[in-house]
Order: C-alpha cells, then structure tokens, then sequence
C-alpha cells in the first residue's frame, strides 16, 4: 500500500488511509475545522491520485474506525458478503469508478456488488469523482421507497422540506411548512431538526405537523430528528410519526 505520489517536483507523503480520505475531500469548512484538510489545492490532488490508487481489500482493512472499537463498523464489515469481496477486492479505487461508469455496468450490475462494498469504499470513490461523474454513477441506480409517498422513481426527483426554526416556535415553523410547500418542496418528508429535544417538545410539533397534513391530505410524511430514543418515546406517548430517522455520524 502505497500512501505517497509525486506531482510537479514535490512528493506528498500521508500517514494513513484515514488522511488520504480526509485530504481527498473537497474544501469544506467543517474539514478545516476538524483540521482534516488538504493544506493546499496540490495536496487535494495528490491525495486523490493516492486514494485512486489503493485496492478495495486497503479500505477494508483500514476502516475509519477501527472494528474493535466501534459496534457500527463491526454491523457493517460482519454483513459484507465475502463471495462478492472476493471478486472484487483487488479493484483500485480508479477501477470501480470506471466500472461504474462504464455504459454496459447496470442498475443490476451495481445491486449485485454492493453487498461487498464497506462504506470506506463509497466514500472513496465518490472522492474521486467530478460532479459529472455523480451524476451518471447514481443515475444508474435505482432505489424506490415507499411511505406515504413513493420516491426514487426515475426521472423524478423528491425534496426535503426542512423548516427549522431557532426556538422551535411552533408558528414560524408552520409558515416555513407553508412556504415551502408553496414552492413544491417537502414530497419526500416534512423533517425538522429541533432546538429543543425534549419528548413534550417533539410530540408538540409532530402533532402539529400531523393535524396540518391531514387538513390540508398533502401526500407526504413528517417527522422530527429529535434523539431516536427521543423519537421512540414520543411515538410511544401517542404522537404520530409519518418517519423515525436522525442524521447521525456512521460510528457508534
């Protein structure tokens, strides 16, 4: 496993699998932040033709966090499925993005290998992916969900409608409801992130949610990504709840 490249002159040399993924990221602020960053446009580069260059068996056996230490990568490497690892786990990381793109790999083709995939590899690939390259990768996949509303159809796309509100003030965020519903958001889910994480605060506004729904039948699910214990809770106390989901991190 090679972690160093070098381009026009200068060598660049990365410690681990885990500063390579971090520096292979596109600037954000948040990476900067967590001081995870390339130092320069150069690094990103570099660290991009490195990360190209890794095997998917490197990513396997160098997850973010390490299996010991985290129930959320052991669910995940335990449900690999080994048979379809094997076919694939001396793939660079250049080599499944072109294999994505390829025009004969298929919605199918991508299901089949998927369970062989550990999230490191996504992350990865998408790493080194253009916007362009997003686009014709995920276009390829079909994935279809159904609540109260179905989503993923192609040629359709869906929006959350996400209207948080400094206080949770139940008004203000009726009138963000409203006015993105006037703009055609909020078909995939009505979901707000609360202030306040208190069950009595998340069954309040689930409630309020809810009435509003069925008055007006808009075909569409709410929830509030409240704590899921919090979520679990509420649910429990009565309050309807059209989904149970948290943006959470992908370790434990």
């Amino acid at each position: 496993m090679i972690l160093k490249t070098k381009l026009f002159g200068k060598t660049y040399q990365f410690s681990s699998v885990m500063e390579v993924m971090g520096k292979a990221n596109e600037e954000k602020s948040g990476d900067n932040l967590a001081r995870v960053a390339a130092a320069s446009a150069g690094e990103r580069v570099a660290a991009k033709v490195v990360l190209s260059q890794l095997t998917l068996s490197d990513l396997f056996n160098n997850p973010a966090v390490p299996y010991e230490k985290d129930e959320v990568t052991r669910i995940i490497i335990d449900n690999v499925n080994l048979k379809t690892y094997e076919k694939i786990k001396n793939w660079k990381v250049a080599e499944l993005r072109e294999w994505i793109l390829d025009s004969n790999t298929t919605n199918y083709d991508i299901h089949r290998i998927s369970n062989g995939l550990t999230s490191e590899m996504v992350a990865a690939v998408a790493k080194i992916m253009s916007n362009l390259d997003l686009i014709v990768g995920a276009q390829k996949i079909i994935v279809t969900k159904t609540a109260n509303t179905t989503i993923g159809v192609p040629g359709t796309f869906s929006t959350r409608l996400q209207p948080n509100h400094t206080t949770d003030n139940i008004d203000g965020i009726m009138a963000s409801v409203m006015e993105g519903l006037s703009m055609g958001a909020g078909d995939a889910v009505i979901g707000l992130n609360p202030v306040d994480d208190t069950t009595e605060s998340v069954k309040r506004i689930l409630h309020k949610f809810n009435d509003f729904i069925n008055e007006w039948e808009i075909p569409t699910q709410h929830a509030v990504l409240a704590h899921v214990a919090t979520q679990m809770e509420a649910m429990e106390q009565g309050a309807p709840t059209g989904l149970v989901f948290q943006s959470i991190a992908g370790s434990e």
